[in-house]
């Protein structure tokens, strides 16, 4: 049986930067080479980061893209690597690009090139693209229709991008009618929590489907709002793991497989060429031969391993640092500034920045006003202590005091002057120092609008703001748990988790006093946010149904307030934003209107 070396490159591309993405490649087809892999591959658009968004729709982009995948191949020959195949995701256009209503202009594709010997020797488009969720591929994208097969050393593998694995038909019956070896998906998946085990399962019944042992490689790094977790897959025919990356981590896996060789080869078939015979879904294989015979029995001595995967909450704080940490270096941001009150939300994101970029490059104030406990300006001052971070304190009273001298506010409107005195000093002290904001909302907030607009919801990035209030505690405990393991001191005060959250804007007040507790708050916006599910099956449920009522009236109304926020890093299958999509101005309501 043929036996090859296969390299899955899991590595962070940044959208728009060519030089330096195919820096990367060139880099990490070095190291596979260099580990003896006879083929190499890529993620999903590796050389010009995902999602690019519109970008796929400007000429001038997808044209760079195409000429810089071509000079790519000649580098990688120029540095002695023609002989071996590499495997890299791009943008390309479709060659016949016609112009039609509903298709993208310029026909681009979410497209994959074998180089091979200075040249891009078979390249194709993804054939399933997403519309759901955080995807917009139909709007940018037009499809492929061929069934992609590269022979090397005498084994066929058939090719596949991200989708194409996802859903039914289309790639993985063709690769088992085409008779594939191997099926190798490169993909740009982004995470979501839980996400890992739906993976696994999914590449294994996949390669049961196929009938062939089956590479999953997964992008890492994070693209504004989202972050990919690497987490590459490979499994036998069987569905049985073979190998498995770790997650969160850029790095090379590298493996040798004992794979079946290829049928004779096809009438027609050579190198760089095609033959035509259609098989599942309407897909015609492009089969191109780089090498006919398989190598000399060689002693396999690499196996790829397996990377143990991180508990939940691990994983979640993670993705969350990974966000953090990615979208401050492509933004050229080297430190951050957050408003700390004691309360557990800036204390976890406090953490979270520390983490991701250093307690040195993180700056916290302490903004009292007349009703901020000795307590919360202690804890904040705690967790300072704790963290390392730079801190200060600023009191809000002199400018609080200026502007009810002038307009006498009374209610709401003084609470959330506090709140908006503390988010213009915070913006004062980022154009005056260069740090970004960091805004500390989370998603049960967010939900129903329990934020100030121009005020706790000021800044450049929302780390937590797709967390729900009881992860929040659940990541706190989770983070000081781990310090303690590794016997460092956990950074979270335990006052600020133990006591009850309040914005401390009048005397006395707590988050309950306006909102539902928390662990009944959460559950029903998992099930109205998150799984789109009506009043009446929310109430069917087993939930109150004044609760529900107050709460989807909440959620309802505070449209407007979500769309002014920053972005942030996403965790769920539907954050706020790209995946739930709602109008502003709107009139349905599950509940009857006042």
């Amino acid at each position: 049986m043929p036996q090859l070396r296969l390299a899955l490159n899991q590595i962070d591309s940044t959208v728009g930067d060519l030089t330096a993405n195919a820096e990367a490649i060139v880099h990490w087809t070095r190291h596979a080479a260099a580990q003896g892999a006879h083929v190499i591959a890529f993620p999903e658009m590796a050389l010009t980061g995902y999602p690019v968004e519109d970008l796929a729709l400007r000429a001038s982009f997808v044209e760079a893209s195409r000429a810089a995948v071509r000079a790519l191949a000649v580098r990688l020959e120029q540095e002695g690597f023609g002989e071996l195949p590499v495997v890299v995701g791009y943008l390309d256009r479709a060659e016949k690009a016609e112009h039609r209503v509903g298709q993208p202009v310029g026909a681009p594709r979410n497209a994959a090139a074998v180089l091979h010997r200075g040249e891009v020797v078979l390249n194709f488009a993804k054939h399933h693209l997403p519309n759901y969720g955080v995807f917009d591929e139909f709007r940018y994208f037009v499809p492929g229709d061929t069934m992609p097969v590269v022979r090397v050393h005498g084994v066929d593998i058939a090719l596949a991008i991200c989708e194409d694995l996802w859903q039914d038909g289309g790639r993985v019956p063709a690769a088992r009618s085409a008779g594939a070896g191997l099926l190798l998906s490169v993909n740009a998946s982004p995470y979501e929590r839980e996400k890992d085990d739906t993976r696994l399962e999914l590449v294994r019944k996949r390669a049961q489907e196929a009938g062939c042992t089956t590479a999953y490689l997964a992008m890492i790094g994070g693209q504004d709002e989202l972050v990919f977790d690497g987490d590459s897959i490979v499994v036998d025919k069987d569905g049985e793991v073979v190998a498995r990356a770790p997650q969160f981590a850029e790095g090379c896996v590298v493996l040798d497989l004992d794979l079946p060789a290829g049928e004779p080869a096809p009438p027609g078939a050579r190198r760089g060429a095609a033959h035509g015979r259609v098989v599942d879904d309407g897909l015609r294989i492009d089969h191109v031969i780089l090498s006919e015979d398989p190598l000399p029995a060689y002693e396999p001595e690499l196996s790829g391993g397996y990377a143990d995967r991180l508990e939940d909450d691990e994983e979640v704080y993670s993705a969350l640092v990974v966000g953090l940490r990615a979208y401050a270096a492509k933004n050229g941001f080297r430190s951050v500034l957050i408003g700390l009150s004691g309360g557990i939300d800036s204390a976890l994101v406090a953490a979270i920045a520390c983490d991701a970029l250093g307690a040195a490059n993180v700056y916290g104030v302490s903004m009292p006003s007349k009703y901020s406990s000795e307590h919360s300006k202690d804890d904040a001052a705690e967790l300072a202590r704790r963290t390392g971070l730079n801190f200060r304190t600023v009191s809000i009273e002199p400018m609080f005091d200026a502007y009810m001298g002038s307009l006498e506010l009374t209610g709401l409107s003084e609470e959330n002057l506090q709140s908006r005195l503390r988010g213009t000093l915070l913006m004062a002290i980022s154009n005056q120092e260069g740090q970004i904001v960091l805004a500390p909302g989370n998603k049960s907030e967010l939900a129903v609008g329990y934020s100030t607009l121009y005020g706790d919801s000021v800044g450049a990035y929302g780390p937590i703001k797709d967390v729900y209030k009881t992860w929040i505690f659940r990541l706190a405990r989770w983070r000081n748990r781990a310090a303690e393991e590794r016997g460092q001191t956990p950074p979270i005060p335990e006052n600020s988790i133990s006591k009850p959250p309040s914005a401390e804007l009048r005397p006395g007040q707590v988050d309950t006093d306006s909102l539902p507790d928390y662990d009944v708050l959460d559950r029903i916006l998992e099930l109205y946010v998150d799984r789109d599910q009506g009043k009446d099956a929310i109430v069917a449920a087993g939930y109150d149904d004044e609760t529900v009522t107050r709460t989807l009236r909440m959620v309802d109304t505070a449209e407007y307030k979500r769309r002014q926020y920053p972005p942030g890093t996403k965790i769920s299958a539907k954050g706020f934003g790209k995946d739930r999509r709602l109008p502003i101005t709107n009139h349905w309501r599950e509940t009857p209107r006042d």
